[in-house]
């Protein structure tokens, strides 16, 4: 009897999960399957996941961009601004986490209750001052303003990592003052191999958000050919003309594709990064 309840309540559990992930999931099938269907069938069938007629043409649509732009040329674009941010962001917060973890300075408490603090700013009162700064640097129409600020670290991503070097042995870095290094040589040598979790996960998070950053290239990139492919979508949507769902949608699948191979990659990392957060050593 009790095999039975537990089979039953099994089946019950994974029965749940299943169909709580295909509500979750709906939405991305239903995008996937729309970028195989014709522009009518679109919103004549949308309820339903199977097209009548894959219609593949949408992507070499789609593919060919605009203005003689491809859209190679956009997720070129978003590559580099993601990746270079992101290395700035993990390698910038770790330097920081690091210092507020291990290094002892005056006001050290006072400074970090100030960082956590920032974490309450909404980011949209900065977009103004940060538009006058960065236009007076010239550096509108630039990558720069979506990649140099990525290297003075986020709030966020210090956090983690500080209670992630918390939970290290300070026994590892005695040894190695031991062994002749110094404080950089501690930092290259025995935290970042050992925060190695927390990296990935500031990583995933860090190319996630700026992947996906549709507003802050709309303030500074103004030439298409700099368009990131977050920014490059909506210039399938034209209100005085037809606009181009299947290829839209098409090209909106292939922009989910980096998301998910980095996330399939990374998921054992990502888990453990974040499940012993906040654990002390």
């Amino acid at each position: 009897m009790k095999r039975l309840k537990k089979t039953a309540g099994s089946v019950a559990y994974h029965g749940f999960i299943l169909l709580f992930g295909f509500f979750m999931f709906y939405p991305v099938m239903w995008l996937i399957a729309s970028s195989f269907k014709e522009h009518a069938e679109i919103f004549q069938n949308a309820h339903s996941l199977i097209p009548n007629q894959f219609h593949f043409e949408n992507y070499a649509q789609g593919w060919k961009g605009f203005g003689g732009v491809t859209f190679g040329t956009f997720f070129k674009n978003s590559f580099i601004i993601s990746s270079i941010s992101t290395f700035g962001q993990i390698f910038s917060a770790s330097l920081v986490a690091y210092g507020f973890s291990r290094i002892k300075f005056f006001g050290k408490k006072f400074w970090f209750k100030v960082m956590i603090i920032t974490m309450l700013l909404p980011g949209q009162v900065l977009q103004i001052p940060q538009y006058l700064l960065f236009n007076k640097l010239g550096w509108i129409d630039t990558f720069k303003p979506l990649i140099l600020p990525s290297f003075f670290a986020g709030p966020f991503f210090i956090f983690l990592m500080v209670q992630f070097i918390q939970g290290l042995p300070i026994e590892l870095d005695e040894a190695a003052r031991i062994d002749g290094c110094d404080r950089y040589s501690i930092y290259f040598r025995i935290i970042l191999p050992n925060i190695k979790p927390a990296l990935i996960t500031a990583g995933i998070f860090s190319f996630y958000w700026t992947w996906n950053n549709f507003l802050q290239a709309l303030l500074y990139i103004q030439t298409i050919e700099k368009y990131p492919a977050s920014l490059a979508l909506q210039l399938f949507s034209d209100p005085t003309s037809v606009t181009h769902w299947g290829a839209m949608f098409a090209m909106a699948v292939l922009s989910l594709v980096p998301i998910f191979l980095i996330f399939i990659t990374f998921q054992k990392h990502l888990v453990e990064g974040i499940s012993t957060t906040g654990l002390k050593g």
